[in-house]
């Protein structure tokens, strides 16, 4: 069909007086009897759920409603592939159809209070064996949908939605089309068949006996295409990971995102950024209920730069005292530029306070080492947090080596012990990837 819309108003009424249908019912001949007025062109719009009845699609299961509602708790769990989200006692799966919805489509309304109902097992071929039996009854050329109530990402409310189709185009593409106004339609995609399915629930209902209908002045055409096209294959769907999928695969790579990053793009870092990072940092463990890191955030350029130039003075004197020449410490002070580069610079500390005294050196040197331990459980902290806001860093032992300049430029407690410096700022070649874990033969000793 060259357009989807309608050649003439249409018209959408319910096929009446349908009985309650059961395992083994003879669906197609009930409705040629109770729809003798079936035209070739119609569109015949059927509530899932009598297919699953008379397709033997009902599970028997305790009346008792704990017992039932475990009971279907189990068969969503069959019948999911994948869990997309789970919004409060509601669990998105995909099911093994392909679908996406809530409980795999298992469903226990509108059946007896010891059975549950499953989606047909294939809609699209329950579809064409209903259109068949009625182009034989009744000599007419019908297409067929089969629906199911689905809600919609981002909106309030359910509709009914397309999940078996046969003789009906599903989609009607506009892409190289012109609007009204000359503007070439790009990637406009009609989804025929839902727009079917949600305007015949209108007079379907959910409460009422009338689970078929029928469109009337819809002109349709057969381009073989069935339902389950209308699926979206994951690696197009920009929505693929649900929010359990997403906060799992999160958890998993969070550490495997932090890595060195030595250079830094020309874009500023938000505050609010960093001020969540150190936050999450400082929810490292720490011995005795203390607080034993601070993180000094240099915002002060001025201050910085003193620092920096401070530092460097003290490493030069360092290297000339190791007896190297002025050529290879001025080599060897380049590598520490990425300090003076970074868009932002975090010097943590390390903070004692509260830590217990011990009269022998083996006991006070486990407790010296255990604060210790806590503080770069704290900088590994910060550097994972800063990942997760999509921002490179990169760890400079530098200040361990002069810790009284440190302390002097930024007038800080003698007894605060800096921690090297943490280079901060978006990745000059773009987003942070996670890495592989690293093989486990060097690294993991199983006892």
């Amino acid at each position: 069909m060259a357009n989807h819309a309608a050649e003439r108003p249409l018209e959408i009424f319910p096929i009446n007086g349908l009985p309650e249908f059961r395992p083994g019912d003879d669906l197609t001949g009930t409705i040629a009897s109770a729809a003798p007025w079936l035209r070739s062109g119609d569109i015949l719009v059927v509530t899932s759920k009598i297919v699953s009845k008379v397709e033997g699609r009902l599970i028997k299961v305790p009346a008792d409603p704990e017992a039932r509602a475990a009971a279907r708790r189990w068969l969503v769990s069959e019948e999911s592939v994948r869990t997309v989200a789970r919004i409060k006692q509601t669990l998105i799966t995909q099911n093994k159809l392909g679908i996406v919805q809530a409980a795999a489509g298992v469903d226990t309304s509108n059946v007896a209070s010891d059975e549950i109902a499953m989606l047909p097992a294939d809609p699209d071929a329950s579809a064409l064996a209903l259109r068949n039996g009625l182009r034989e009854r009744l000599g007419i050329e019908v297409a067929v949908l089969i629906t199911d109530t689905m809600g919609r990402t981002w909106r309030i409310g359910q509709t009914d939605a397309a999940i078996g189709s046969s003789g009906l185009r599903v989609l009607h593409g506009y892409a190289g089309q012109s609007d009204a106004q000359g503007n070439e339609l790009q990637v406009t995609e009609i989804a025929v068949a839902d727009e079917l399915a949600a305007a015949a629930d209108l007079v379907k209902g959910k409460t009422g006996n009338a689970p078929v209908a029928v469109v009337r002045g819809m002109t349709i055409s057969d381009d073989g295409s069935v339902a389950k096209d209308l699926i979206r294959p994951l690696d197009e769907d920009l929505f693929r990971l649900g929010t359990a999928e997403a906060t799992e695969q999160g958890r998993r790579e969070a550490v495997l995102l932090r890595r060195s990053v030595r250079y830094f793009a020309d874009t500023e870092v938000d505050p609010d950024a960093m001020r969540r990072a150190v936050g999450a940092a400082l929810t490292a463990p720490a011995p005795h209920h203390t607080r034993p890191v601070r993180f000094v955030w240099l915002r002060d350029q001025a201050l910085r730069k003193r620092l920096l130039a401070e530092m460097e003075h003290a490493w030069r004197a360092d290297l000339r005292a190791d007896g190297w020449d002025e050529q290879r410490v001025d080599r060897r002070i380049r590598r520490g530029g990425l300090l003076h580069e970074a868009t932002e610079l975090v010097v943590p500390f390390l903070v004692r306070t509260g830590s217990h005294e011990y009269p022998d050196e083996r006991r006070a040197t486990a407790e010296r080492d255990m604060f210790t331990i806590a503080s770069g459980a704290a900088v590994q902290g910060l550097l994972i947090a800063l990942a997760a806001e999509q921002l490179g860093s990169c760890w400079v032992s530098s200040t361990l080596f002069c810790p009284d300049v440190v302390r002097e430029v930024l007038d800080i407690d003698p007894s605060w012990e800096p921690l090297g410096a943490v280079a901060v700022g978006h990745p000059a070649d773009g987003e942070l990837s996670p890495r592989p874990p690293r093989e486990l033969t060097e690294g993991l000793v199983e006892l």
